[in-house]
């Protein structure tokens, strides 16, 4: 049997050294909605299809990462977008972006009804992760759909969890993201707390490494905080913001509530409006919202 051939879409801070690294292990197809980086692929041996529809008839086997479930579904079923391009012979869709559960289950019956596999397939780790090729990866669709998927998957990920149905995949991200979204805040409240105590703060992450306050996201943002140092983006304020909106509302159409997410929503908030501060900047530019409320308390 000849290899699955691989398409990529969607070359932002995660999906761009996901994609690198799939073209590192051999032929990629790849589409951006700009062109910039897909010709910049191009230039290192990817092949740049025209249009997302164009990529799906020359790929078997499709990854996304885009910003919003929105963004999915115009890529997937939008005019020139990846359903356009389909003939009739099967293809699985694998869905890396972070969306709505509900939204990952009508993208699967849809593909279903299109002769298509879909598996939701969010994940966690950022871009150290992605370029290191050890995402963790939560699945949610058809068993024969996450295995077929496997041969665009593997390459990225150090675990791969099937979690259930479509949508699951999804569910377990945003659980991912109320931990990690609070955590951020955290790291950035103590690190001003810190900073303000006379603590030399650039010693902190080593200090606390391996004791219970100790994380991945301390190791990787903590040092960026301390030193403001916030380029290359790891990830940005605004999809954050977006994540836990997206876990509220799945936990309240559960029956559930989030006093701490709410919380916490609260203060992602105040960052876009504040002074200084952009929601299209780097997670770790949180820690200025702290610094200028001590500033605030002091004046």
């Amino acid at each position: 049997m000849r290899p699955a051939r691989l398409g990529f879409i969607g070359l932002g801070d995660l999906g761009l050294p996901m994609a690198r690294r799939l073209l590192a292990q051999g032929p990629l197809t790849v589409w951006n909605r700009t062109s910039d980086k897909a010709l910049a692929m191009g230039a290192d041996g990817a092949q740049v299809a025209p249009s997302a529809a164009a990529l799906a008839v020359d790929c078997d086997i499709i990854g996304l990462c885009l910003t919003s479930h929105d963004a999915v579904e115009a890529v997937a079923f939008g005019i020139s977008g990846i359903f356009d391009g389909c003939d009739g012979r099967r293809r699985v869709i694998v869905d890396f972006s972070t969306g709505a559960p509900d939204r990952a289950h009508e993208f699967a019956q849809r593909a279903m009804a299109l002769g298509c596999g879909w598996v939701d397939a969010p994940v966690s780790g950022g871009v150290p992760a992605a370029q290191s090729g050890k995402l963790i990866v939560f699945a949610g669709g058809e068993v024969d759909d996450v295995a077929q998927a496997h041969p665009l998957i593997a390459p990225l990920a150090a675990r791969i969890t099937h979690m259930g149905p479509s949508g699951a995949g999804q569910t377990t991200k945003l659980c991912n993201q109320m931990i990690v979204a609070c955590n951020m805040l955290v790291i950035a409240e103590t690190i001003a707390a810190a900073r303000r105590a006379g603590v030399d703060v650039e010693r902190l992450p080593d200090a606390l490494r391996g004791g219970f306050a100790d994380s991945q996201p301390f190791q990787i943002f903590g040092p960026r905080m301390a030193a403001h140092a916030f380029t290359p983006r790891l990830g940005a304020v605004s999809l954050m913001e977006k994540d836990l909106k997206l876990a509220r509302e799945m936990a309240h159409k559960a029956g559930g509530d989030t006093p701490i997410s709410e919380l916490c929503a609260q203060l992602y908030a105040r960052v876009g409006p504040e002074e200084g501060l952009s929601a299209d900047g780097d997670i770790a530019t949180v820690i200025g919202l702290f610094e200028r409320l001590d500033a605030e308390t002091r004046a």
